[in-house]
């Protein structure tokens, strides 16, 4: 990122557009042939890094999240009435959804056949790499038997082709529960499994208007996976930043959860980008997250307080102390879409724009290696962060100085249509984040505070003045 750019207002929203028409992650045409191919490591080094920066593929997992972010926000039907996002009410699902779901069945099943070990051990159980090797004997069938009409939509009676989509799709879903080598799981790992459902959503498995759906009856599910699977194994964090980070695991729970939190959107005027301040009337205050007995009341309602009651259960000890990020977030007094704004930003910077985050995501003909065409040409710096990596040989896959690729984020340049329609996350290649990214730029840690003698948490957290974010 440039100077400019990086003392450029850091909102994520882009100018309000005149057009209604919805855009979001592109599908593939099934009349159109498709090469698929099994997806590959590509980011070896920092100059591959600041490449998948300005590629297509980070436009469209942006594109996607950004998707399902706004699908999570309340809505007003089309008699007026408030229509809330709630774990516990969940929309009806399609067959794919179900499909979807009962994938996830099987899968948490097998943890029956893998035992947890009862031997010594410093990490991780051994017994995951058992779970793990089960998972992926049944992959292929449970790809072909959950997804067969997207399947064979686009493969026809050809085995070959049937086979090279199958594995393109099972990379990214095994590539979602974590290191059978490392015996560990982090962003990295949830990241995979979002793209596993956009290559879903390209191949037309999920139809318009069925986002809410994908997030409340696929990720949730695939969370509450996740989380038996760490409990059962104790996988380690992947890439962890320690006290300093977000949670140890996840990060998608907190944006889709502060979304639900958020003020009510028009349903289907894509023109407006979702707000950035305010919070549903009915919602808690931030501050309940940094109460255990009003987390209770939450975690079976929403995401983002079903994520911190995890963080309850696996911890121990003061909130402020075992996770001073999600404590001093706590104390924002802009309501939940400011949260949500902050989120996104922090996402963009501490996953999507991090090294030892993405180094393993894999790229195929579905989230390709290849040079989005809407990347601004003129912002072609490096990130700091990238610059920050180790000295590495020039990756064959990185195409020469000269050719145009620039670091910036691809919506940078994009068509007022689309930028009008979604959010934008702020480009990942700012200043290096050790808190979050909406913490004043011009300050340190903030210091902080145990709750007070009333039982309300106190926080010393910087972006919790209003003007932080403005």
């Amino acid at each position: 990122m440039s100077t400019g750019s990086a003392d450029k207002d850091a909102d994520m929203v882009s100018g309000i557009n005149n057009s209604r028409h919805r855009l979001g992650l592109d599908r593939l045409p099934p009349e159109v042939a498709h090469i698929f191919s099994t997806p590959s490591k590509r980011i070896h080094s920092g100059d591959d890094l600041s490449y998948f920066l300005s590629s297509t593929a980070y436009r469209d997992l942006t594109v996607w999240l950004l998707q399902l972010n706004r699908s999570m926000f309340p809505t007003k039907t089309s008699d007026g009435r408030l229509d809330t996002c709630s774990l516990t009410s969940p929309p009806t699902y399609s067959a794919n959804i179900d499909n979807l779901r009962s994938m996830l069945g099987t899968l948490s099943a097998l943890i029956e056949q893998a035992p947890p070990s009862t031997g010594p051990r410093r990490f991780g159980n051994v017994a995951f790499r058992d779970w793990h090797r089960l998972a992926e004997s049944e992959a292929d069938a449970l790809i072909r038997k959950h997804l067969a009409s997207s399947i064979q939509a686009f493969t026809g009676e050809d085995p070959s082709h049937s086979t090279a989509l199958t594995d393109e799709l099972k990379a990214y879903l095994m590539g979602s529960f974590g290191s059978a080598q490392r015996l560990d799981y982090g962003t990295g790992h949830e990241l995979s499994f979002i793209a596993f459902l956009g290559c879903a959503w390209k191949l037309g498995a999920f139809v318009d208007g069925e986002e809410r759906s994908i997030v409340i009856g696929v990720v949730q599910p695939y969370l509450e996976l996740i989380r038996i699977l760490i409990l059962t194994y104790t996988l380690e964090p992947a890439g962890s930043h320690g006290v300093w980070g977000l949670d140890d695991h996840s990060f998608v729970p907190y944006i889709f959860g502060s979304a639900q939190f958020g003020p009510m959107i028009e349903p289907n005027d894509y023109s407006r980008p979702v707000p950035t301040e305010g919070s549903l009337r009915t919602a808690p205050s931030p501050a309940a997250a940094a109460n255990k007995t009003r987390t209770l009341n939450y975690k079976d309602d929403n995401m983002y307080f079903s994520a911190i009651q995890f963080i309850y259960d696996v911890k121990k000890g003061p909130f402020w102390e075992h996770s001073p990020i999600l404590y001093d977030i706590s104390g924002i007094k802009d309501g939940w879409a400011k949260i949500n704004k902050g989120m996104l930003k922090m996402y963009a910077a501490e996953v999507l724009g991090k090294f030892p985050v993405v180094q393993h995501f894999p790229f195929g003909s579905l989230f390709k290696w290849d040079t989005d065409p809407q990347a601004a040409a003129e912002e072609k710096a490096k990130s700091m962060h990238a610059q920050q990596q180790p000295a590495a040989l020039v990756s064959k896959d990185v195409p020469v100085p000269g050719s145009g690729v620039g670091t910036a984020a691809p919506w940078a340049n994009s068509q007022p249509a689309q930028r009008g329609m979604i959010p934008q996350m702020e480009n990942s290649t700012g200043v290096p984040s050790t808190r979050a990214p909406w913490a004043s730029s011009g300050r340190g840690r903030g210091r902080m505070q145990a709750p007070s003698a009333n039982g309300d948490p106190a926080t010393a957290a910087p972006w919790a003045k209003r003007d932080m974010l403005r």
